[in-house]
């Protein structure tokens, strides 16, 4: 699965929108098409021994969707206690719905093509791994996040 991953991040966008949200300090996109829907926190069932990433399940109309913890999964310091309780970005990857837990939600966003580029260098490993390409804006970069990447649990274990 991880080589299979590896080959769809390779692939460009399909959709020039992206659906936005930001982890800590760090503004990430999704191709709009692949984003089932977004939720307030849900109520969550913890899985015994299950990656770190994992934050747990939820039951998402009957349907039941892991959730990853995006801060987790970047490596990235936890909520402080204070901080409003994560989002729940609902995206449809080749292993069926995944929610990804986030700080907050943006827009959608019409992007350029000729703004995208490949990812820098400079990023930190946690996150280079798992974006596929950057666009420049105005004020900062937006990061196209690999979602089958993302949600790839043998790739969480070794991050």
């Amino acid at each position: 699965m991880a080589m299979e991953s590896a080959k769809k991040g390779a692939m460009v966008q399909t959709s020039s929108q992206l659906s936005t949200f930001f982890v800590a300090d760090l503004f990430f996109g999704v191709d709009v098409l692949r984003v089932q829907e977004v939720l307030r926190s849900q109520p969550m069932t913890s899985v015994p021994q299950a990656p770190e990433v994992i934050e747990g399940l939820i039951n998402l109309r009957g349907q039941i969707v892991t959730a990853i913890d995006m801060r987790r999964r970047l490596r990235l310091p936890a909520r402080a206690a204070d901080e409003q309780e994560p989002m729940n970005m609902v995206v449809q990857t080749a292993d069926g719905a995944v929610s990804l837990l986030v700080d907050e939600i943006g827009d959608v966003l019409d992007m350029d093509p000729s703004t995208y580029e490949r990812p820098p260098d400079n990023l930190v490993l946690a996150a280079k791994d798992l974006i596929h390409g950057v666009y420049k804006l105005r004020d900062r970069l937006l990061l196209v996040l690999d979602e089958e990447r993302t949600v790839d649990l043998a790739a969480a274990k070794s991050v």
